[in-house]
């Protein structure tokens, strides 16, 4: 009889690809989907070959501690500031995550929470639901800011972001961008954007989107002094990661109307969002769902449990985070 390699789902996935799993697999699964202790992650990791993750589960050395059979720990997510990447690859334990198939999904909803944000969508919503529409009105309706033919400026200009530039030229939008890198002239000529300074970026955009990957450096990259630099119509998206902005700094912005409004999908802490936040009616909120249709869920889960089988039969995984584990 063959041995099923020990593997963890982390959080609840689909049931059929669960079902999937389990033919391969012995899989240890959470569908309650309890966010783990720090503890509780360290124990369930404890003899698994292998591990499906998200953003919620912190793997650190802390985490490994224990896992002296863990392969690979593979996330289902682009973004991977959950992961001490130096510390897994001391482990001999292989990070992936899942590039690509979030793209688009992502930079359609980007390019939506920035509409919802410029036009006042949620806030009207509001004044509707609150009984303040009695009538039709040129200048008492809530008054938003126009997309077209406005500054979009984009900090952070890898896939996704290239995929918000080429939405907001079907906008007539004039597009600029900060990025670590420049990219090269046939990207930007295929984005319409031009490279500038992030001080430039921020005194000439109408609309600033951020859609950087976190790290201690980019920890507050948009500050009170960052915000300062914007114009008052401007507003400000952040679908990167939670601890990019400074939220208190942005609450307290947003309450002296420095500037028109801004558009979270990610906060510092969350589920956690900043209560000063909550009271404020020129900020549009939303769950950490920019990935968030069935379709794109669902290509992300496969590709990660790609990664997994790649890496259990002793295959190279399609994104393999730290390559250098692979050429020891």
């Amino acid at each position: 009889m063959t041995i099923k390699p020990r593997i963890l789902v982390a959080r609840a996935i689909f049931p059929d690809a669960l079902a999937k799993l389990e033919e391969s697999f012995e899989v240890q699964s959470n569908q309650a989907d309890q966010v783990f202790t720090a503890d509780e992650l360290r124990q369930h990791l404890e003899g698994v070959s292998g591990a499906l993750v998200t953003g919620s589960e912190r793997i650190d050395q802390n985490a490994l501690a224990n896992a002296k059979n863990l392969t690979i720990a593979a996330n289902i997510s682009v973004g991977y500031n959950n992961f001490d990447v130096p510390a897994m690859t001391s482990a001999g334990v292989m990070a992936t995550n899942t590039p690509d198939v979030l793209t688009d999904t992502t930079a359609d909803f980007g390019f939506a929470l920035m509409m919802a944000t410029a036009r006042r969508m949620t806030e009207s919503e509001h004044w509707i639901r609150n009984g303040h529409w009695d009538k039709w009105s040129i200048v008492h309706n809530p008054l938003g800011m126009d997309l077209h033919h406005t500054t979009l400026g984009i900090i952070g200009m890898g896939r996704i972001g290239q995929g918000i530039a080429k939405r907001g030229l079907g906008f007539g939008m004039n597009v600029i961008y900060h990025n670590r890198k420049r990219l090269s002239d046939a990207d930007e000529k295929a984005c319409g954007a031009n490279y500038v300074d992030k001080e430039t970026l921020l005194r000439e955009s109408d609309h600033v989107v951020l859609v950087v990957p976190y790290s201690a450096e980019s920890h507050h990259l948009i500050g009170a002094k960052e915000i300062a630099l914007m114009k008052p119509t401007a507003t400000l998206v952040n679908i990167a990661r939670g601890g990019i902005v400074d939220d208190a700094a942005l609450a307290e912005a947003l309450k002296a109307k420095r500037i028109f409004a801004a558009g979270l999908d990610v906060f510092e802490g969350e589920p956690k969002v900043h209560p000063e936040l909550l009271k404020l009616s020129n900020v549009v909120l939303a769950p950490h769902i920019a990935s968030a249709t069935e379709k794109t869920r669902r290509a992300m889960i496969n590709l990660a449990v790609r990664n997994l089988r790649a890496a259990l039969a002793g295959e190279r995984p399609p994104s393999l985070i730290n390559a250098e584990l692979w050429k020891k």
